[in-house]
């Protein structure tokens, strides 16, 4: 049989040889009762079973996969999403085919949605229909073995997240770049690749060279040596990588770069040695208010310092609550805003809710006294907004010292992600500034970075964006106050050197990509008008 080639879009880089394996869908049998009333308990059953499942998962994992499950669990705690199931089993139907055409409903919803991210949800919502009918019908999940070059339509976080990886690549017919499988797959170094079309049968071998967006199906016997001296490369040039990942990051003349961590959980950081960073970039700490109920001030303490404490004398830099636009918090954040990314965000947000802003910086304040703790505040587009959050700052700590709780008042800073701060950055007297990449992309070039259409202009190193990266980056050279970038530029081996010739020095990202991060910054050599 000759080889064939066909090309779709990268989700995640990399080199794979293998035989494909096709992912069916899972079958399973379902016995009506014939009694509305047991139908409808026999589904909130179901869901509560697969909500204690995901829960459970999610204790378990750190990092993208906790973010993943934690995203689930709140679509599945919301009760709105079941509502028309237990409608339609009133009315009659039995609970499988009730959830599954409710579930098959709000699929369809977010896939007409004109924003890709929304689009790319759909996949977490499959994954929720499997397992609440897994849980009805007594269903399994297929096994994939390990070495094959997986295909399917598309593939559910659980799926991936069970699945042994080694020397595989991920296939998907559908997907998107953006899904979070996809953010899987880059964080685990899977080679992916999405939007496939073309004879992917089971049993044919496949060369992936996923950066490409390539596919091989049937190589021949010297394009498979071809691609196994690329996999072979690739495989030593990341041990290689790794073996010096806790070396301080320095360019090829010998200038320093400060690598910090972005991270949701604190055990993220179990299996990581201090010694790979310079300190914490970014808490994101909206995980914490994921939950059925808002956490209050002594969880959050415990969480804050025990992160601190793992950094030691190093900077932790824990930006407050983030939430709205794509990251919904039901009960706090508002529904139907006909734009979230426009709307009550971020410090806007936090405002508006005085009372669960204290609680937070409250924790945040006792926390200090255990580490360095600073806090930054994003979404940060006016004055007036830092001012607020001082004032606020200032009546938590006076209360802290009148109740005679040990506490510490930290540094207080902002994220730059709002061009309006980028361009009048001399007007906000912040104690540190740190650059959100993700954001004042696609605010300044005005497009969405979810976008796959419009991906080509949604870059960190567009022009106008590293104008106003050079503009903030310099004022805090003149004010000597410590600028930072923590969105996902600052992690991309591509996008690094740009950054470094705009005078970036500190660049935080996940934990999975300081190595190659440090291998860029090894690779670049400082010029005078760096």
């Amino acid at each position: 049989m000759s080889a064939m080639r066909i090309h779709g879009r990268c989700a995640a880089p990399g080199f794979a040889l293998g035989p494909i394996h096709r992912v069916v869908a899972r079958r399973g049998s379902y016995q009506p009762s014939g009694s509305p009333k047991t139908e409808a308990a026999r589904l909130a059953a179901a869901i509560a079973s697969a909500l204690a499942t995901l829960e459970a998962s999610m204790g378990e994992a750190n990092g993208e996969a906790r973010d993943m499950l934690g995203f689930q669990v709140v679509m599945l705690a919301d009760a709105a999403l079941a509502e028309r199931a237990f409608h339609a089993i009133e009315a009659g139907d039995r609970a499988d085919q009730a959830w599954a055409t409710a579930l098959d409903q709000e699929i369809a919803g977010y896939l007409d949605s004109t924003e890709e991210y929304f689009r790319a949800r759909a996949s977490d919502l499959r994954d929720i229909k499997a397992r609440v009918s897994d849980c009805l019908t007594g269903a399994s999940q297929q096994a994939i073995p390990r070495g094959a070059v997986v295909v399917a339509d598309d593939l559910p976080p659980s799926q991936f997240l069970a699945t042994d990886w080694t020397d595989s690549a991920l296939l998907l017919r559908s997907g998107s770049p953006t899904s979070h499988v996809a953010i899987l797959a880059r964080a685990r170094g899977v080679p992916m690749v999405v939007g496939l079309n073309g004879d992917l049968a089971a049993g044919r071998f496949a060369a992936v060279d996923a950066a490409a967006g390539a596919v091989i199906i049937d190589p021949s016997p010297e394009e498979r040596q071809l691609f196994a001296v690329r996999r072979q490369a690739e495989v030593e040039a990341r041990r290689d990588v790794a073996l010096r990942v806790n070396e301080p990051a320095l360019t090829a003349n010998g200038e320093r770069i400060s690598v910090l961590l972005n991270i949701s959980d604190p055990r993220e950081l179990e299996a990581l040695d201090p010694a790979t960073c310079d300190g914490i970039g970014l808490v994101r700490t909206e995980l914490l208010f994921e939950g059925r109920s808002l956490p209050d001030e002594e969880r959050q303490l415990a969480v804050y310092r025990r992160i601190a404490e793992w950094a030691g004398s190093l900077p932790t830099t824990i930006r407050t609550l983030d939430a709205g636009g794509d990251k919904p918090i039901p009960g706090l954040t508002p529904e139907g805003e006909s734009n979230p990314f426009l709307g009550l965000r971020g410090v806007r947000l936090t405002l508006a809710h005085p009372q669960v802003f204290r609680t937070q910086l409250r924790a945040l304040a006792r926390a200090a006294a255990h580490g360095a703790i600073e806090v930054m505040i994003p979404m940060i587009a006016v004055p007036r907004e830092l001012n607020a959050v001082r004032k606020l700052m200032d009546e938590v700590v006076l209360e802290l010292e009148r109740e005679g709780k040990q506490h510490r008042r930290p540094p207080l800073g902002m994220m730059v992600e709002v061009p309006s701060a980028a361009i009048a950055i001399d007007r906000f007297d912040a104690d540190f500034y740190s650059i959100g990449s993700n954001d004042l992309v696609q605010y300044v070039v005005a497009a969405g970075r979810d976008i796959a259409a419009v991906a080509d202009l949604a870059k960190a190193d567009e022009e106008a964006v590293l104008r106003l990266i050079v503009n903030v980056v310099d004022h805090g050279v003149r004010t000597s106050r410590k600028v930072s970038l923590c969105g996902d530029a600052g992690g991309d081996p591509a996008i690094i050197p740009a950054l470094l010739i705009c005078g970036v020095r500190q660049l935080s990202m996940s934990p999975a990509l300081v190595a190659s991060a440090k291998a860029a910054i090894a690779a670049f050599r400082m010029t005078s008008r760096d």
